[in-house]
């Protein structure tokens, strides 16, 4: 029986339908990371964040969401194992798709911040056991993205308690608060510049052909970070401080300038992150459309345009309507934030994505925010300021995607063998 000749059609409206629901929960989980700082400390409001996300997010995945892509992420199986039953491959494709989404539900109506990523891994993990048998998996793979549990983390927290010390220490707990923070701040803007310029090379532009070196982004990089510290430089310019102003109104208009900062990262993140993380949903979409028109399994995959707009819908449509669920766990659940506490967060983020890309460790996104957060929080005011039931949940929530997408890929996988049957 040639399934994919008889089935065809309908392997393709499902998958369209999975990848569609797929890509709405990598919106309504993962969008809801990078803007949960922004949101919580009061930089924007969700409505704004809704807005500025919705168009970020959707340009990333529409414009560098990638002309082509590999047919199984991560090179977690070899596609070639199935060239003989490419519809196993489908079959496969459609479960992790629908396993994935699925999780992320659960997940975002807990308000888990988990990582979309690792939803689609171990969802093609548990195809790839069950479909090729556990030596197909590339387990070296999957042990090197596991790893991303304690390194991201670790570092984003780092770099920002770090961060946020060196804010306190030079300009918020200064005598003359003003007066350091127009000497400092267009350092920090600098570091802004070059980060989110970083940022879009690294992750937002690496999809669209473009041969840029680490080398040659850092060099361009530097140079926008020059600009906006110069730009930084003029604007303050204009403003005298009074030094007979109340100390506190010195500080709120300091947090006025950092909620600026804020939002600068935050467009950056999300249209990196749409460029990027697009390909968890439209990926195994890609693939499955390619199996299906062709009969064939290929290591790669054309992208259709109309993919990549099916994938920026879905991540729109999934913050618009689900979003505020995990944005209220970032932003004022783990600990109370303010604007440069909030910016100290996003900026460590870019700055481990940015580290990520340069030296190879595997970072997941979301847990590099988590761990950020967790580090502004401690280096305001120690374990008291962390809400640790919150942050025990998440890391549970962590170390359940990865099995969970497997189990439920399992499931799926086998009813949709037993629906199609093979050739």
């Amino acid at each position: 029986m040639d399934v994919l000749g008889e089935y065809g059609t309908i392997l393709l409206i499902l998958a369209i339908l999975f990848g569609f629901f797929m890509a709405w929960g990598v919106g309504a989980n993962d969008v809801a990371n990078a803007m949960g700082t922004s949101v919580g400390s009061g930089a924007l409001t969700l409505k704004q964040a809704i807005i500025v996300a919705a168009i970020f997010e959707f340009t990333g995945a529409f414009l560098a969401g990638g002309q082509v892509t590999s047919t199984i992420r991560r090179g977690i199986i070899d596609p070639a194992l199935l060239s003989g039953t490419p519809e196993l491959l489908v079959y496969g494709m459609l479960a992790a798709l629908l396993a994935a989404g699925v999780w992320l539900l659960i997940a975002t109506m807990k308000g888990w911040p988990v990582s979309t990523t690792h939803s689609i891994v171990g969802a093609i993990v548990g195809f790839g056991v069950v479909g090729l048998g556990a030596n197909s998996v590339n387990w070296n793979a999957v042990v090197t993205i596991a790893m991303s549990w304690i390194s991201s983390p670790l570092i984003a927290g780092l770099l920002a308690f770090c961060i946020y010390r060196s804010v306190h220490i030079l300009i918020l707990d200064s005598e003359t608060p003003l007066i350091n923070a127009r000497r400092y701040i267009p350092i920090y803007m600098f570091m802004v510049g070059l980060m989110i310029s970083m940022v879009t090379f690294t992750k937002g532009l690496t999809n669209v052909g473009l041969e840029v070196t680490f080398l040659q982004s850092l060099a361009a990089s530097v140079a926008v970070g020059i600009a906006v510290m110069a730009l930084g430089v003029y604007m303050q310019r204009k403003v005298e401080p009074h030094i007979d102003e109340d100390h506190h109104l010195h500080l709120d208009q300091i947090e006025k300038v950092f909620a600026t900062l804020m939002i600068f990262t935050a467009c950056s993140m999300a249209f990196a992150h749409g460029s990027n993380d697009v390909a968890n949903a439209i990926g195994p979409l890609a693939a499955i459309n390619s199996v299906v028109r062709s009969g064939e399994v290929s290591q790669q995959a054309l992208m259709p345009i109309w993919i990549l707009f099916l994938g920026g819908i879905g991540i729109v449509f999934g913050l618009m309507m689900y979003g505020h669920k995990v944005m209220a766990t970032i932003g004022k659940k783990i600990t109370n934030l303010k604007p440069s506490l909030g910016f100290s967060a996003e900026l460590s983020a870019a700055s481990t994505v940015v580290l990520a890309s340069a030296t190879g460790i595997p970072v997941s996104t979301t847990h590099t925010l988590v761990g950020a957060v967790l580090g502004v929080g401690l280096a305001r005011a120690g374990r008291g300021a962390l809400e640790f039931g919150v942050v025990r949940r998440i890391f549970i929530s962590w170390l359940v995607t990865l099995p969970a997408g497997a189990i439920l890929a399992i499931i799926f996988f086998f009813i949709l063998k037993a629906i199609f049957g093979t050739g």
